[in-house]
């Protein structure tokens, strides 16, 4: 059973959400929130799998509940389910540390595959999101030059990453302590540039490691 915090400042896309998630044996709501101080609250004294977050909201927004949730609760997997589409939103929501990325038009049984890739720890990113994510990176050639700063541990750690795997399921897989998966996790980020595991699953995609989200 996967547990579902969900947030969103109107009632009716609250209401809607829930009544559409009733429908799934295989998924609780345990929670619905209105504004970022709220979802914090809630995903902290509750725990859910995964969190369904709005970007604005009054108060603390979409964003900030992103990064104070996953300072707290860093098991928690959140999806931003946003109607705005836009690189500065876009960015910064993955850097606080959203696993996904969805737009409010998708359909019930995308919305429902997203929460099922968050809850295993898998990327789940619309492709107009992963768009904006490539475009934000180096050139082939650039790209190229620094997954070869890798090492072949740490090109191991970025696949298993990008098949979304947890530093903890990682770590029993390679028979290395979570700290160590830690630290490789770490230099990958800084050897590829990029601030959150997100952006380095992307890069493993685009770089050819993993395959790319079909459109």
């Amino acid at each position: 059973m996967i547990k579902l915090l969900i947030v969103d400042d109107y009632p009716v896309v609250l209401s809607g959400l829930v009544a559409m998630f009733k429908n799934h044996d295989d998924i609780e709501v345990v929670g619905v929130a209105n504004n970022g101080e709220r979802a914090t609250e809630l995903a902290i004294s509750l725990r859910p799998n995964v969190v369904m977050m709005n970007l604005v909201m009054p108060g603390v927004d979409g964003i900030e509940a992103t990064r104070l949730i996953k300072k707290s609760a860093p098991e928690v997997n959140i999806i931003i389910f946003s109607g705005i589409n836009t690189q500065s939103s876009v960015i910064p929501a993955l850097n606080a540390g959203a696993i996904g990325y969805i737009l409010k038009d998708a359909s019930e049984p995308e919305l429902v595959q997203a929460v099922h890739q968050a809850a295993r720890g898998e990327v789940c990113l619309h492709p107009m999101v992963v768009q904006h994510l490539v475009r934000q990176m180096h050139e082939p050639e650039e790209q190229e030059g620094l997954i070869k700063k890798l090492t072949e541990r740490e090109l191991s750690v970025l696949k298993l990453m990008a098949q979304g795997y947890t530093n903890q399921e990682i770590a029993r897989l390679m028979v290395v302590s979570a700290a160590t998966v830690h630290s490789h996790v770490g230099r990958i980020l800084s050897k590829l540039e990029v601030s959150s595991r997100t952006q380095a699953v992307i890069y493993a995609m685009r770089a050819g490691i993993v395959d790319l989200p079909d459109d």
